[in-house]
């Protein structure tokens, strides 16, 4: 009897540790109902980065393009919903839609990576939760990103200044109450219509990733990541991660 106690306590304990581990739901629907939208050709390495992050820092990571996951009892299963470069309709019908709404005002998690701000472009529910919408970006180039929150965990590691390459986006639709920390700086841009679009909104700079919390929820959200490469880009992977942690609110 004895010798069954220790392998039943063990079981027990990798059990509990199961149950408490936080599960997110990573999702990557691109549709268009012509056939004609834009799909990243990253979202494969994406999937992998959120896998491995998942495996390293106690997370499960689910990952689904299939709009018929948007049940109110599947999405129980979920501390956070992970929007990677997801593009244009990101359901099939308002059902669906009511579904992500609930589970949102119900303080569920949001994560949104690149082109996720290019989803739902109609709906302004959905743009208010990734904190924006999609309006355009210039040709991919580097330019120089200001960290103006380096205590969050999304941009503790990158200094003052990251120099990055990445295709520059712009939104509009902003959520006011989103907290800004990471801006691109705009002078030196290479971008022949800046003046029409943002201009100077935001002065010398235009917000790139940001966080707020909301309905007992939290929300993060980057523009960057559109080159496959990126995704294993080490200062990358940290950036999401403390993102992904701080929606969690679990301390790295």
């Amino acid at each position: 009897m004895k010798k069954l106690l220790l392998p039943c306590l063990l079981l027990a304990t990798m059990l509990r540790l199961a149950a408490a581990e936080p599960r997110v739901l990573v999702y990557t629907r691109n549709f268009t109902p012509d056939g004609k939208g834009y799909v990243h050709d990253n979202i494969a390495a994406s999937v992998a980065m959120l896998k491995k992050l998942g495996q390293e820092n106690s997370f499960a990571v689910e990952v689904s393009d299939q709009p018929a996951v948007f049940t109110d009892a599947n999405l129980k299963n979920y501390a956070a919903l992970i929007f990677s470069n997801s593009n244009n309709e990101a359901f099939e019908n308002d059902a669906q839609r009511a579904v992500f709404e609930r589970y949102i005002r119900g303080g569920g998690g949001f994560v949104g990576i690149h082109s996720a701000s290019g989803s739902e472009r109609a709906w302004p529910f959905y743009w208010a939760t990734l904190g924006g919408k999609f309006k355009r970006h210039p040709v991919l180039q580097s330019f120089t990103i200001q960290v103006l929150d380096p205590k969050h965990p999304s941009a503790a590691h990158l200094g003052a200044t990251w120099q990055w390459e990445d295709e520059f986006y712009y939104h509009d639709s902003l959520n006011p109450r989103m907290h800004v920390i990471l801006a691109g700086t705009l002078t030196g841009l290479n971008d022949p219509k800046l003046a029409e679009y943002p201009g100077t909104t935001f002065g010398d700079v235009f917000p790139l990733a940001w966080c707020f919390e909301e309905n007992g929820g939290r929300r993060f959200y980057t523009a960057l990541g559109h080159k496959i490469a990126y995704y294993s880009d080490a200062k990358y992977q940290q950036h999401v991660l403390g993102g992904i942690l701080w929606v969690l609110r679990v301390k790295n």
